[in-house]
């Protein structure tokens, strides 16, 4: 059998068994060294400070009632208070489910229900969006970090506790407890909870601080802190293994080019964590060269495949002649890293080698025959990190983890005879959108929700800048434009999920014999379209 081996191992400590408890130990470890700050403000946090602050946060919320298994709901921008609300609510045996900012009412809502939320923190300018889904749903508790007339101010809930009553919680079964509870994206219906236990992130965190795979640069160790928090790569990365390993995060909200790029100089940022779409804004903006980039030593680029191209043309624009371009490799399901290039050897395109005690497999995705090198099939990962599963979705849990332990990543790809992986295309139809994962099935949904749309199907079209752009196909009633369809879609949905690849009349939706729309025929149909145009342009 072709099953491929990482060639790492790590001890993980059996001993710990509470996440908390193993980063905040760390904490205590690295003191008073500056843990995370605000790129516009400076507010910042050492470690010792945060290690004071979760502690706060965690006896507030005991005395308001929290109980080990709560849910409490985060909706932030990358703020340096994240930390705290995240570790205060997980060390007191609560479980943190993360959400998007942008999201809309019923977004939220859908979500707030979904996971059995109690508690929701969030700041000022979310907060009448937020109070009107916590309504939806029922949830009374909705704090703010700062001040909002009618809502209590989670700031001074916590400055104004002792912290006396704070103790961390130790889990009765490690490999069941849920500390976070990211959502994913399946390929029908909507979002679902990925539960991560205490287990799989002291793991995944054991496992991707492996000093083949992340080092603390002699320059300090600053890193970029742009990824979402409240996403499961910022989430793992960022607040997880980044934290734990003692860089310095430099919290930046939303990418805006030259306060990303001041960023990055003031703060002499030696570290990139980034998507695609930076990665090209890096390589081409001319932006780029009238800000010292200097320090920067090391970029990993995960979300999305980055083309050999784009980073040879990267490696070229930046100033640094040793600079390292990395990629990684992971899923929300897998906590989230599973592969990464390491420093020492880097082959363009690659996503890298597999992360310590992992295993892997490609299989053909007709007959599910275990694969060689070089052959393109499904990647199959098993290791520690990967979910306990979806939150009361047990079919979705056994369609994605078989009975032998292996998930199932819906991605195509293969290795080469180093090990090196290498992801060319995707059994799932989401579409990936600047690295968010955009679901087509629920855009169908939206969609179908207009009286005048009688049928309609989404897929993904490629775009250099952010990879995917959403488009619709859609079967009319009557006479609707493109704009009304495009308009009334907006309105529902988060910004990433706009249909900024346009709509398109058609008479009927292509479907198999069950009736399950045939896109793989639409993409067919798209890119023969795009041959065609460009070969009339030349």
């Amino acid at each position: 059998m072709a099953l491929v081996h990482s060639e790492y191992n790590v001890v993980i400590p059996e001993e710990v068994k509470s996440f908390p408890r193993m980063v905040l130990k760390r904490f205590e470890q690295l003191g008073d060294k500056v843990a995370i700050v605000d790129s516009v403000s400076g507010r910042s946090y050492t470690f010792n400070q945060l290690k004071i602050m979760i502690s706060k946060c965690g006896s507030a919320l005991l005395r308001r009632g929290f109980k080990s298994k709560d849910v409490l709901a985060i909706i932030l921008p990358n703020i340096p208070e994240f930390p705290i609300v995240l570790y205060g609510v997980i060390s007191i045996g609560g479980t943190a489910t993360t959400l998007n900012p942008i999201y809309t009412v019923d977004e939220l809502a859908y979500q707030l229900k979904d996971s059995g939320a109690a508690y929701i923190v969030t700041i000022p300018q979310l907060v009448e969006k937020v109070n009107n889904a916590a309504k939806k749903v029922g949830i009374k508790e909705v704090f703010v970090f700062g001040e909002a007339e009618g809502f209590e101010s989670f700031s001074n809930l916590v400055l104004s506790d002792d912290g006396s009553r704070f103790q961390i919680y130790d889990p009765v079964d490690w490999k069941d407890e849920v500390v976070f509870l990211p959502y994913s994206s399946g390929t029908t219906g909507l979002p679902k909870g990925v539960m991560l236990t205490h287990y799989n992130m002291i793991a995944h965190t054991s496992m991707a601080t492996h000093v083949s795979f992340l080092s603390v640069p002699e320059s300090g160790g600053v890193m970029l802190g742009l990824l979402p928090m409240f996403h499961s790569y910022g989430l793992g990365v960022l607040l997880g293994l980044a934290l734990y390993s003692g860089f310095k995060i430099v919290c930046v909200i939303g990418f805006e080019p030259e306060s990303f790029l001041m960023a990055i100089q003031k703060y002499r940022i030696d570290t990139l964590c980034i998507v695609p779409p930076i990665a090209l804004f890096l390589a081409k903006h001319p932006l780029v060269e009238k800000f010292d980039l200097t320090c920067v030593e090391n970029i990993l680029c995960g979300a999305a495949p980055l083309g050999r191209d784009l980073i040879i043309q990267l490696k070229q624009r930046l100033p640094r002649t040793d600079i390292i371009i990395r990629q990684g490799y992971g899923l929300t399901e897998t906590s989230p890293s599973c592969m990464a290039s390491t420093p020492d050897l880097v082959k363009p395109g690659s996503v890298g080698v597999l992360l310590p005690n992992l295993k892997a497999k490609v299989i053909d995705l007709k007959s599910g025959a275990i694969l060689g090198p070089e052959q393109d099939g499904e990647i199959c990962i098993a290791g520690p990190n990967v979910m306990k599963g979806y939150l009361n979705k047990p079919e979705a849990t056994a369609n994605t983890i078989d009975k032998d332990g292996w998930l199932h990543t819906g991605d195509i790809g293969h290795y080469d005879k180093d090990g090196h992986f290498y992801i060319v295309d995707r059994v799932k139809e989401l579409i990936k959108y600047k690295g968010f994962q955009v679901p087509p099935a629920e855009l169908e949904s939206v969609l179908l929700s207009h009286p005048q749309i009688s049928d309609a199907a989404v897929i993904g079209v490629p775009n250099v800048e952010a990879g995917e752009l959403p488009k619709a196909f859609v079967v009319t009633r009557s006479n609707i434009s493109e704009k009304e369809v495009m308009d009334f879609v907006a309105k529902k949905v988060a910004p990433h999920k706009k249909l900024r690849g346009g709509v398109e009349m058609v008479e009927s939706i292509p479907k198999n014999a069950s009736g399950k729309i045939m896109r793989r025929q639409l993409r067919d149909q798209e890119r023969k379209k795009v041959a065609a145009q460009t070969k009339h342009k030349l």
